[in-house]
């Protein structure tokens, strides 16, 4: 058992002679929101993999929702699931349904919800994500942003504890981005559910964080409240901040 919703506790990880993680040490209390940052490849999804438990550590222990699950079984697991969702980078949306078939999705074989209520929840989400006018549409139909608008819908469908963001910004124009994290900051602070979003993008770190986990080599190079990091003397913490901040300006004014 653990006072934090989330905790890493030494964690390490390798892929045959590569160290992903490294002694990874952090915590998430309940109703939070962390943000995990850092160049690609340093592990940051691959430390989503292990709150959701389709990874396991080759050290140390994951605690989810006050529990250590680093060796529950996939029975198990199957619960903590249900509390923990995430929000895939592609949306994994399914293709042959329609958006607010994905919505409805994860409330199908609920025997506590009649159909009745299982449509007005769709539609809720629906109106809460800005995407009801889609509501009939394929994902093949959608943007990318507009798809992740949905996959969020979906994730909330089951009404989880926590959610789980990979790289929500990501491949898409600065002003989808902005719309994006504006919904995900309007569901911060209109749920206060826990979160941890997986990003390198500076300006929606600063929009959501209530801590940073900075990720470099493999350890943690910085845990702390987003003040701190903004604040921080180390060199290579500030030049990252620095050159992403102006990675959008350069795009807007291409």
């Amino acid at each position: 058992m653990s006072e934090h919703y989330i905790e890493f506790r030494g964690v390490s990880k390798a892929f045959d002679d590569h160290q992903v993680l490294d002694d990874v040490s952090f915590f998430v209390d309940r109703g939070e929101t962390c943000v995990i940052m850092g160049r690609s490849g340093v592990g940051k999804s691959v430390t989503l993999k292990h709150i959701m438990g389709f990874l396991k550590p080759d050290e140390g222990r994951v605690i989810v929702a006050g529990e250590d699950i680093t060796d529950w079984s996939e029975e198990q697991l199957a619960e903590i699931r249900r509390k923990v969702t995430m929000v895939f980078q592609s949306g994994a949306l399914f293709d042959s349904l329609t958006v607010a078939e994905n919505i409805a999705f994860p409330l199908e074989n609920r025997p506590d919800l009649a159909p009745d209520q299982i449509e007005a929840r769709v539609r809720e989400l629906e109106e809460m994500l800005e995407v009801i006018e889609f509501a009939d549409k394929l994902p093949a139909e959608l943007s990318t942003g507009t798809k992740r608008a949905v996959a969020i819908a979906r994730a909330l469908a089951q009404d989880p504890e926590a959610i789980l963001f990979d790289e929500p910004t990501t491949m898409v124009d600065p002003l989808m981005a902005a719309h994006t994290g504006d919904l995900i900051l309007k569901l911060k602070e209109k749920f206060r559910k826990t979160s941890v979003v997986v990003t390198h993008d500076t300006h929606l770190a600063k929009k959501l964080a209530d801590r940073v986990v900075f990720l470099h080599e493999g350890r943690v190079a910085f845990f702390g409240p987003w003040a701190e990091f903004e604040s921080t003397s180390d060199p290579f913490l500030r030049n990252f901040r620095l050159l992403d901040e102006l990675i959008p300006a350069l795009d807007v004014t291409a």
